[in-house]
């Protein structure tokens, strides 16, 4: 009998996708579901990047690109990298891939081999942890917990660095959390790090426009850490292009060469009509393309975090950016609604997604098992419903 190989065996399904499959099983159901599980603006594509996309299939823009993408789109990277991060690069140290998901999983099978360690601050986003097991690596997790918002100190990381440490990985603004790291925060970490020469930081910062401090600081721009920092980003999140699947690294030259090569033999170059698309989305200034959908966010923010605080039990931090929340809900964890014991996060959405149709998705995934993930990116009546529903369904359980 032919058996699917020990590397994929080795993976888990991702937790926000089966939570949407899952939904969506309801939903045909006939059941009224709101689906508050996959990370995913509620907005469309500005015009001017849809006329720009349509123009670039006009003109023909249909065939092959160079694998790290077209020369235009990365002038306009590193454009957008200068004016927005503080960062140096040159067009050859830019990789365009189908998504920022891609870009790590570029970054992770070309740096990693079996037996590195790679630092995961909880919590963490799924796939992380999922590519380094593709790559027969160790995730090595640092816990954190909603009193600290979410954050890991420089200590707490020196603490379990060894000799086979080979990359720190993290987001800010996080998934799932909404934290975001302070300039102050990401000095020190440096600072710490300058005694480990061997360790390279994979900076995700693919939410960096939904930021409600006005103070992104990208860890990259530190001059100890140019040499060793890949910062991922893309078009999804800010841009509301989930669909267009664009994402990119800064990278050193000797790693965006390393991921170039890796990508000429797995995809080659992403969707021509996208790039062209990104192109322009990259070289508009940010602020008159996503003020709005943040102060949208923020405002969904404020109302889900009010809504929350008032179910027994909940414990929410305020989030800094992302649309995500995060609570504590260890709470209800051995109480039961007559016919099951909630034992952990994974019955707990279970039971909402069963009895309140709403979708959300374990902690667990993220590093976290006390707490769920909540989106936010839908419109406000079906949140206030949502939160509702949860507060109707959670008051069953005794």
């Amino acid at each position: 009998m032919t058996e699917i190989s020990k590397r994929l065996n080795r993976l888990t399904e991702s937790a926000t996708l089966a939570m949407a499959r899952m939904s969506r099983e309801l939903k045909e159901e006939g059941h009224d579901v709101i689906a508050l599980s996959l990370g995913e603006p509620d907005f469309d594509t500005p015009d001017f990047i849809k006329e720009s996309a349509k123009k670039a299939i006009d003109d023909n823009f249909s065939h092959y690109t160079p694998v790290p993408g077209l020369i235009e789109l990365r002038k306009a990277i590193c454009k957008k990298f200068k004016r927005d991060n503080n960062l140096e690069f040159t067009p050859e140290q830019i990789v365009v891939s189908t998504g920022a998901k891609q870009s790590l999983a570029n970054i992770c099978l070309s740096l990693l081999n079996s037996g590195d360690q790679v630092i995961l601050p909880c919590p963490y986003w799924v796939t992380y942890t999922e590519l380094v097991k593709l790559c027969g690596a160790n995730p090595i997790k640092i816990q954190s917990s909603i009193d600290v918002d979410f954050k890991v100190t420089a200590d707490q990381i020196e603490n379990i660095i060894t000799s086979k440490t080979k990359l720190l990985i993290f987001s800010s603004p996080c998934n799932p959390s909404g934290s975001v790291y302070t300039k102050k925060e990401l000095l020190e970490i440096a600072e710490m790090l300058e005694k480990y020469p061997d360790i390279y930081v994979v900076s995700d910062e693919i939410y960096e426009h939904i930021n409600f401090t006005n103070a992104h600081f990208s860890i990259g721009s530190i001059p100890s850490m140019k040499e060793r920092t890949i910062t991922v980003n893309g078009v999804s999140k800010g841009f509301a292009m989930t669909g267009w699947r664009l994402g990119f690294i800064g990278a050193p030259l000797w790693i965006a060469k390393a991921c170039n090569k890796l990508q000429g033999q797995i995809t080659s170059a992403t969707c021509s009509i996208a790039q062209k698309a990104g192109e322009t989305a990259l070289l508009a200034e940010p602020k008159a393309v996503t003020t709005q959908m943040r102060n949208t966010f923020l405002s969904r923010r404020d109302m889900m975090l009010k809504a929350l605080n008032e179910i027994p039990g909940i414990k929410c931090n305020t989030p800094k950016g992302a649309f995500y929340i995060f609570p504590d809900v260890s709470y209800y964890f051995g109480k039961k609604d007559g016919e099951k014991i909630i034992e952990n996060a994974n019955d707990l959405c279970m039971y909402l997604l069963n009895k309140a149709h709403v979708a959300l998705v374990s902690g667990a995934a993220f590093g976290n098992p006390e707490c769920i993930r909540i989106s936010y990116a839908a419109a406000d009546d079906k949140l206030m419903e949502a939160a509702k529903r949860i507060k109707e369904k959670l008051a069953v359980l005794k």
